[in-house]
């Protein structure tokens, strides 16, 4: 005699008894062998021997309950069903009212024994542990779970941690997320049933909700392979492979990442190398080009034009400090800044002081752009700018941006078009409309 649980706890999810036609209630019986549908009876129909076609009363039979134990004593697999069933319905860490719908644990006992065996169950840990010698198993099954990629040992976050929500909720014990794309898929399904008597049309109406949900299916897997190959669960890793690049190839990154989904990651590492190849080669030919503007002929000559350049640019430096000494020669406060500058910069670190005019007004000091969003986005010149008129990069981008579309929407911008569009200080106005004229972004109406 077998014990078995094919269906839920619901009554309404098990077909009718084959002789009285009422729902069915645990126990009843199966015929062991009437099939490929199965034959049902309830224990009042099984008692009075009841016969149907092919079905005898002296066949062999299995009694269908699920009141046994399953993953722990004091816990029957109805039990267990009934857990998931309301985990599915109340939502993960409601236990108030998981609890409620199952009327037989308590809050406390539904969280233990879910943590327990749904969570925190060392089988999963050892199974995560084997993944790597299922690589190749894997890549040929579709329908397994995918295992977390980018990192041998994978990062568990607490629920609803930062790193948690970074990972969208990925779950690396289960290869699975909290919450899936299509999420409802399943809602459509769960409640049909293929029964003998369908006509035609209704049944190929169900194989065709099945085959939408295979769909769905193979959509919600696509995407995770998408981020598994792409090593997308590791946002920070992502962030920081991608900065290795030169500022021109992060923007042409930044563009190509949506084509990611149609290359596999391969072939995309491998058209963003290529242009970096392209940027290192470009700007080899650059250089190569002055030595030709300059008459240098071999290599050698090069050696001696870069030490001789060097030494031309500290020179220069030099005498922008001794211009700065002559200036601020007579106010000593003034000199006292200015060695600490110098200072700093013999260090080897990035001075920020005060600057101090030659009537004693202090003014304020640059900003210090170090570690504010937008600031890699910035070349040199537009750096200076925003250090000089405290302008944090992010802003000064907007303020770009809409001077930009503004002088292309009329063919020219003048400076008191841009001082309605930016609600700023006057001054700064002018400083980064002056800025932009300079550098040939916008032109003048």
């Amino acid at each position: 005699m077998d014990r078995l649980a094919s269906f839920g706890n619901d009554p309404f999810d098990k077909p009718p008894c084959r002789g009285c036609s009422s729902y069915l209630v645990e126990p009843y019986i199966k015929c062991a062998e009437c099939g490929p549908s199965p034959f049902l009876l309830c224990l009042q129909c099984f008692t009075r021997g009841y016969e149907y076609k092919k079905h005898q009363s002296d066949h062999k039979y299995e009694i269908m309950t699920s009141d046994f134990p399953v993953l722990e004593p004091g816990w029957t697999a109805q039990e267990e069903m009934a857990l998931l069933e309301a985990v599915m319905d109340c939502g993960f860490g409601n236990w108030q009212d998981v609890a409620y719908q199952m009327r037989t644990k308590t809050k406390e006992e539904c969280e233990g024994h879910y943590m327990k065996n749904f969570i925190n169950n060392p089988l999963f840990s050892s199974t995560l542990l084997n993944l790597r010698q299922m690589e190749d198993h894997l890549s040929r099954t579709a329908d397994t779970a995918i295992p977390f990629k980018p990192t041998d040992d994978p990062p568990r976050p607490s629920f609803d941690s930062q790193l948690s929500r970074d990972m969208a909720g990925y779950m690396p014990a289960r290869a699975d997320f909290m919450e899936e794309f299509d999420n409802y898929a399943e809602w459509d399904l769960k409640d049909i049933d293929f029964v003998d008597d369908d006509s035609d049309i209704l049944h190929a109406l169900k194989v065709a909700v099945v085959d939408i949900y295979h769909s769905r299916l193979k959509e919600r897997q696509r995407r995770k392979k998408i981020i598994r190959d792409h090593g997308l669960l590791n946002l920070r890793k992502f962030q920081i492979l991608e900065r290795r690049y030169p500022k021109e190839v992060q923007d042409l990154y930044d563009v190509m990442r949506r084509f990611a989904r149609v290359v596999g990651p391969i072939e995309h590492d491998k058209f963003i190398e290529s242009h970096t190849l392209e940027f290192e080669l470009r700007r080899e030919i650059r250089r190569l080009q002055e030595y030709r503007r300059e008459g240098i002929q071999s290599f050698c000559g090069a050696k001696v034009y870069e030490r001789v350049k060097r030494i031309r640019e500290d020179e220069r430096r030099k005498r922008n400090m001794l211009c700065d000494v002559l200036q601020y020669i007579h106010d000593a406060r003034a000199c006292q800044q200015w060695l600490h500058k110098q200072a700093a910069i013999d260090a080897g670190i990035t001075p920020v002081v005060t600057t101090i005019t030659t009537s004693g007004r202090r003014s304020a000091p640059p900003l210090n752009l170090t570690g504010l969003p937008g600031t890699e986005k910035l070349n040199e010149r537009e750096k200076e700018l925003c250090q000089v008129v405290r302008l944090v990069p992010g802003a000064y981008l907007e303020y770009k941006q809409a001077l930009l579309n503004e002088c292309r929407r009329q063919g020219g911008l003048r400076l008191a078009q841009a001082r309605s569009l930016i609600k700023i200080d006057v001054n700064k106005t002018r400083k980064i409309y002056d800025f932009l004229i300079k550098e040939g972004y916008i032109n003048k109406a």
